[in-house]
Parts: C-alpha cells; structure tokens; sequence
C-alpha cells in the first residue's frame, strides 16, 4: 500500500505508478491511497487498485483520516505500508502506530531535499528508508544523525532506455500538430524547462536566460513545459509580466503537462534545470542525458550529481546568470555533443524497489 498526496502530476507520482505496475506484473496486490487526479485511469489500468482518501491536504482536519486508513490497512492486509510524503507519512505512521496484532512494515521514501525539521524527520521512520540519490542519503545523515545508515537504501528513480533511447528523434507528423499548438517556437533555437507551476522550478531565471540571449542577438525561444496548472494563474500572470518586461514575450510558451515529454525534449534545443534549491534527482536530466541531448542546470544536488556523472559540462554554478547566459551562448554557436549516458534502467529501480519489500516482509 502506497501512500501520497495524489496522483496528478511530477515524479512521486511517476514512481508510485511505476512500482504499481512492478507489483501487478510479479503478481502481487498493489494498492495506491490518495486525493486521486489525472493519473488514477493510467493506474487503474496496470491492474492496481486506488483507494481515494484524501491524506495530504495541509490541514488539521486530516488527522480524522488516521482512523479510516488503519481500518483500511486492516482490511486490505498489505505486507508494507510504503510512505512517499511527509504528511500522507504521518497519517500512515500514525495509522499503524494504533494496531494491534500483527501490523505491516513500515517503507518510507525521501524523494526532496526538505526543510529540516521534527515534521520533516517522520521520513526516516521507515523500517527501511529509500533515498533516490546519493545526494539525499547525504541529506539525511547530515541533518538526522540519529537515523541507522543501515536502513538507508539508494534507489535512483530509473529510466527506460526503450522509451528514452539516444538519439531518437520525433517524427514529422508530431512536429506538424506541435508547432501548430506552439508556433512562437517554429523555426527558433528553443530550450525547454519540464516542471510543474512552482517557484522552485526556476521559472524567472529560464526567462532571464532568453532575455539575455535575445538581447545579444540570439535567434532563442522557450517552453516552460508543464507551468500551467490548476491554482497557478497568479504565479502565470507574474511570469508573464516577467517575459513582457524583457521584451521576449513572443518568445516564451507557457504551456500545460503532457504526456510525450520525450518528444519535446527531442526536439528541443536544450533542457535546463535550473531549481531554485537543490533537487534531490532530477528525473529528467536522466531522460535527457539518456536521449543524448545536453542539459544546462545549476550545480547542486541531485542534478549536480547526474550532470556530473554524465555530461559536466552542463553545470553551471548556482545563480550565476553570467555563466549560465555564456554557456547557453556558446552552445548556440557549436551546439554540444553528449556522450552516451546510461542512468539506472526502470527495471533495476522496480527489481530493486519490490526487493526492498521483501526484504522488510519476510522480516515481519
């Protein structure tokens, strides 16, 4: 039983799915407990089973679900109750915490580097604690000792190499209806930024970079793939108001998630991953490497640490505007070549992942 927010969008709720389907296709129940969202139907589907509880609403009023998910564990019997998220961590904690009998192990993942703090810390609880990076097994010793590097286990999130293979390229009946949705972009060298509508993502800085590059004279364009989202419409209009002011409002695309992300970042000129601190992963740098295309992003983190891995030369130090406008100026005169970059497949995630279940299961 997996435990999260919800299922709309970003990379808990990608992994969430991903192991699901691990679990259903070695023939195990998987049973995911959420707010629900876009992303219930794409579960559902892998022959998992969704429970719809909403656990991670910020809010007093969520305490009355530790009641209802501890009758759920109760009925449903699952060997691990698998925590992705420090408030959906609680109620789960807390759900079983009030059993009796025998009770299932208790799984939790750091999947951010989090404030550091007594709500924070419920993350490393878990029996066993899955860090998805050198960087946040880092994170979590630093910042609570007390925690056994024993129950740490690094497992960086995995990339299918089918559906992110070097070199692919997407064809020319998907450029036609792309360029017809996003025509500010035909025939422009354009960076990508993938990330949801948040402040951390680095929005400002990705349109600072273009209006630099515009300003020198670069032919440039961007995609903020994924800023539209529901709630969002304040931070838009900031962001707007952002590119009118550099003079490259015709230049930057705001756009909405969407499914063929390898086809975008194919298409693109570069990515960046420009957080404005530090990503505990950065899935996709890995699907970018993984299709050979380059990445610029700031130095720190778990982008620091794939970049560093696989193509250095994308990282840039943090907030250095300068260095960053140079480097992306640089490539648009002799665009880079990226060497071939193998991250942890999603097999070896989901093997690794349903290993860790057994091993917690059969200790019970």
């Amino acid at each position: 039983m997996q435990l999260l927010p919800a299922l709309e969008s970003g990379g808990v709720e990608r992994s969430t799915l991903e192991v699901a389907q691990a679990l259903v296709r070695n023939g195990h129940r998987a049973l995911v407990v959420s707010a629900g969202g876009r992303l219930v139907s794409d579960l559902t589907a892998s022959g998992a089973i969704h429970i719809t509880l909403d656990i991670g609403r910020k809010s007093l009023l969520t305490l009355r679900h530790i009641g209802r998910l501890r009758r759920l564990i109760e009925q449903h019997r699952p060997d691990v109750v698998h925590a992705r998220s420090r408030l959906p961590a609680w109620i789960g904690w807390l759900a079983l915490r009030g059993m009796r009998g025998t009770k299932p192990a208790f799984v939790t993942t750091v999947h951010g580097l989090n404030s550091v703090s007594a709500y924070s810390a419920i993350m490393t609880r878990g029996e066993r604690v899955i860090c998805v990076s050198e960087t946040v097994r880092a994170h979590v010793l630093a910042h609570y000792p007390s925690t056994d590097p024993a129950r740490l286990r690094v497992i960086e999130r995995g990339v299918d190499a089918q559906d992110f293979p070097s070199g692919h390229r997407a064809d020319a009946a998907w450029r036609t209806r792309f360029y017809g949705t996003h025509p500010a972009l035909r025939d422009h060298h354009w960076f990508v930024l993938p990330g949801r509508g948040t402040r951390l993502k680095g929005h400002r800085d990705a349109i600072e970079l273009i209006g630099r590059l515009h300003d020198a004279g670069h032919d440039v364009a961007l995609l903020l793939q994924g800023v539209v989202e529901a709630g969002r419409d304040a931070y838009l209009d900031e962001l707007r108001a952002q590119a009118a002011q550099r003079g490259v409002a015709d230049r930057v695309v705001f756009a909405a998630p969407r499914r063929d992300i390898r086809e975008v970042m194919a298409e693109s000129f570069a990515i960046l991953q420009l957080s404005t601190k530090p990503e505990a992963f950065g899935r996709t740098v890995a699907e970018a490497l993984s299709l050979g295309k380059p990445v610029l992003g700031w130095d720190r983190g778990g982008v620091g640490e794939l970049l560093a891995r696989g193509f250095p030369e994308g990282a840039v130090a943090a907030g250095d505007m300068e260095a960053l406008t140079s480097r992306a100026a640089q490539w648009l005169v002799q665009p880079p070549r990226v060497a071939t970059f193998t991250p942890m497949s999603l097999q070896a995630m989901q093997d690794a992942t349903l290993a860790l279940y057994r091993e917690v299961a059969d200790a019970r």
